[in-house]
């Protein structure tokens, strides 16, 4: 399927199975003891500013996002371009705007955030209901293209070798999370990161020299074999179907800008650092990092479609997620000597690592969300039985997703990436700005962003062209599409804000007063961090 021959095949056999094993025994050194909740979730902040900065990086650059971005890139040119700078910028806002007030006024999980000047256990239980509802679509297809990638890799066809490749790979990523809690994860996402960037730079350095370290050079090979020519370097030609394609990349980016930096897989790494420093310095690291991703995924994606050619990705997948691999295979030409089969051996594990890590980084949020929002606090329990709720959650959370990957894996899932951050967008990030700066924000607010950003994020996709009415569609031989845009940021995105603020309106004067006086008593620890962080 692959066309590698068997020789590669068998060293990327052994490669995958080595990483797999040796990021096990990791997590049961590192791992948590069974009493200790500060270690399993936050790692007593004993993470150095560089160390939590890569695993900030780590969390951020998910297997989706390098297999997608690099597919968009590869087919569509200049929009691939703006969808990976959107995605440093977003890392960027969380940086500036949320990074220290979330260290701050948050402990374990985003429920301590928003739940923290908020009465009652429903702001928990909308925000655990919210993490959910973010984060699965993204874990779910990850996890049901791990058949599909090991089988381009490996060479082998059957579905029952899939889906046992599905289950087989699940199940460790649930022992990760599991076993070694987040300072478990950290370590592998250190390690993702180091690698994927490591990987990622030669394969952009050797596409460089084929075109004598010329990008125009590059750009315009890739124009040529794009099958579009000099449309593939001008912004549009991914929406160029749609009714409205202009607005409709403004709304692409958008979301990816404001969802991107606010899932909470992403933002439960702020509650790792000690202090309001230590975040700053963390964020310090990764920001360049998901920069220099950007940039190597960027000439790998240009690279793909000027040596490999857009017939042969669309060829392998039609949504171009093996244009990374595609890239990184033509940079090493057709015979590979020993020394270049390690070094692709290297970069396709380095996905395998990326793939490893980011199902493990989201299943220990749900699994975090599940059992200290849910299932403890308000609740007498001791430490010990709390860390015990969190481990049986991980499975909990991680055995359906299993099973649903395996029976949904021939689908085109690709709008379960958008969906995620759609609900970031959506309704995390107007929750997280009302409940960090504004005063008068209520706990009615706070519910009707949630769930209000939530259903109107599922709503508009129903009607979108990524779900019917297209070839690339989760459902090509149907057409219910209602929505002009792909995406639903455009839309979702003011309706969550203005869900929270009619909300918070029509709490009355007397709640929003009394949410003031609560906030203006707490406003100094979450904006300066000048009190330490209650439980």
């Amino acid at each position: 399927m692959a066309g590698f021959d068997s020789s590669t095949q068998a060293v990327l056999l052994v490669a995958f199975t080595t990483v797999a094993t040796v990021i096990l025994l990791l997590c049961v050194m590192t791992g948590p003891d069974g009493d200790d909740l500060d270690e399993f979730y936050t790692g007593y902040g004993s993470l150095s500013p560089m160390r939590n900065g890569l695993a900030i990086a780590g969390d951020y650059i998910s297997a989706a996002t390098v297999l997608s971005t690099g597919g968009v890139i590869a087919l569509f040119g200049y929009d691939g371009v703006v969808l990976a700078l959107s995605t440093a910028l977003s890392l960027m806002l969380l940086m500036f705007l949320l990074a220290e007030p979330l260290r701050n006024a948050g402990r374990f999980t985003m429920g301590d955030v928003l739940a923290r000047r908020m009465s009652g256990r429903a702001p928990r239980i909308a925000t655990c209901a919210a993490t959910i509802a973010a984060l699965v679509p993204m874990m779910l297809i990850q996890l049901a293209g791990t058949g599909d990638l090991l089988a381009f890799l490996l060479g082998f066809s059957d579905d029952t070798v899939k889906t046992g490749c599905i289950i087989g790979i699940g199940a460790l990523m649930i022992s990760y999370a599991a076993i070694g809690g987040m300072k478990g994860t950290a370590l592998i996402q250190i390690l993702k990161i180091v690698t994927l960037l490591g990987s990622g730079a030669v394969v952009a350095l050797l596409i460089l020299r084929r075109f004598d370290w010329d990008l125009g050079a590059l750009f315009s090979a890739a124009a040529a074999r794009s099958g579009v020519g000099p449309a593939f370097l001008n912004s549009g030609l991914q929406f160029s179907g749609g009714p409205y394609p202009r607005l409709d990349m403004i709304s692409s980016a958008l979301t990816v800008v404001l969802g991107g930096a606010c899932l909470p897989h992403v933002t439960m790494r702020m509650y790792t650092a000690d202090s309001a420093r230590q975040v700053r310095r963390s964020m310090s690291w990764a920001v360049p990092c998901v920069a220099l991703f950007v940039l190597i995924i960027t000439v790998v994606g240009f690279g793909a479609t000027a040596l490999a050619g857009r017939e042969t990705i669309v060829r392998a997948d039609p949504t171009g997620r093996t244009a990374y691999l595609l890239g990184s295979r033509a940079a090493f030409g057709a015979d590979m000597s020993t020394a270049e089969t390690l070094l692709f051996t290297t970069v396709t594990t380095a996905l395998f690592l990326t793939l490893l890590a980011s199902v493990a980084g989201m299943i220990l949020a749900c699994a975090n969300t599940l059992a200290h929002d849910l299932f403890t606090v308000g609740r007498e329990t001791t430490a010990r039985r709390e860390m015990t709720i969190a481990r049986v959650s991980a499975v909990a959370v991680g055995a359906p997703i299993i099973f649903l990957a395996a029976a949904v894996q021939h689908y085109n899932l690709q709008p379960l990436v958008l969906l995620s951050v759609s609900i970031g967008a959506s309704a995390l990030a107007p929750a997280l700005v009302y409940g960090l700066f504004w005063r008068r924000y209520t706990r009615t607010g706070l519910l009707w962003t949630l769930i209000g950003g939530t259903v109107a994020v599922i709503v508009l996709m129903t009607g979108s062209n990524l779900v019917s009415g297209s070839p690339f569609a989760a459902f090509p031989d149907a057409d219910f599409n209602w929505f002009p845009f792909t995406t639903t940021g455009l839309v979702s995105i003011p309706l969550g804000f203005a869900f929270g603020w009619a909300g918070t309106v029509l709490s009355g004067r007397h709640k929003a007063e009394e949410q003031r006086r609560q906030y203006e008593a707490v406003e100094a620890s979450i904006l300066a961090g000048t009190t330490r962080r209650g439980s």
